[in-house]
């Protein structure tokens, strides 16, 4: 199975109530191309980051515009349940079961996804290779550390060979030495898929993406390279008296789209 890209177009997304019936506007005609390789997904507190990749994991539908994985448009039910095949998905927070082994928690997470049951077993192991993380098959889930656990959360989202990965913050809670670790398997797996990060640590976004997109008032306000994005810095304001150039670059861009909003 080759390469497949996200593409979002247009897309408006508001949270409907009893005593707000034309919902609050969340995501604002917001347009953006993910592509093969590691993308980071930024954005201030509140900006929609946990909206789009709700709509981007099928968990929710856009109300205008449309999201294609691959080929299959999530707001048809039969493009949902296409796109799921080709995706795999770590929230920030998930559970998994302390008394289940490393091994049957990655199997069963293989069967949930459409994996034959005889096939679940070397499903797990392929997925537990990927991640560094074979040689915790036999252990129970309960006896590990911080980053054992977000690897094993990432062997699960891979169980099913997913052409797309979509991680939550996936460093954050993690010390030094589990964050490189972390990165490492991340920058491995971007190697033959499509990875979309969503994080704040611009040290993720510097040692890890390609590309990188910034969500602000409910739109994309900048796709492009680490690089591109570190160079709208002007790096002879006399002003800028601390943070790198891509960090007053990003908080420029951020202020400048609130003022037009």
């Amino acid at each position: 199975m080759g390469y497949v890209r996200i593409v979002v177009e247009n897309v408006d997304f508001s949270y409907r109530g009893l005593f707000r019936p034309r919902g609050k506007p969340v995501l604002r005609g917001a347009s953006w191309t993910v592509e093969p390789g590691v993308t980071g997904l930024m954005g201030p507190n509140g900006a929609g980051k946990t909206t789009l990749l709700s709509l981007l994991v099928t968990l929710a539908a856009p109300q205008h515009g449309r999201v294609l994985i691959g080929e299959h448009d999530v707001s048809r039910p039969a493009g949902r349940r296409e796109a799921r095949r080709l995706l795999g998905f770590v929230p920030q927070r998930f559970s998994l079961a302390g008394e289940l082994t490393v091994a049957d928690t990655v199997s069963y997470a293989a069967w949930v996804n459409g994996v034959p049951r005889r096939a679940c077993g070397g499903a797990a192991a392929g997925a537990l290779a990927l991640v560094d993380a074979a040689a915790l098959a036999a252990r129970k889930v309960r006896t590990l550390s911080g980053g054992e656990r977000q690897r094993v959360g990432i062997a699960a989202a891979l169980a099913h060979d997913p052409r797309i990965l979509v991680l939550d913050e996936p460093t954050v809670g993690l010390d030094p030495g589990q964050r490189l670790r972390a990165r490492e398997v991340i920058a491995r797996l971007g190697a033959s898929r499509t990875v979309l990060l969503s994080t704040h640590l611009v040290e993720d976004v510097a040692h890890l993406c390609e590309r990188v997109g910034v969500l602000a008032a409910g739109r994309i306000a900048f796709q492009g390279t680490f690089a591109e994005l570190e160079a709208l810095a002007e790096d002879s304001d006399p002003g800028r008296r601390y943070g790198s150039a891509f960090e007053h670059a990003y908080d420029r861009l951020i202020a400048r789209v609130g003022a037009t909003s």
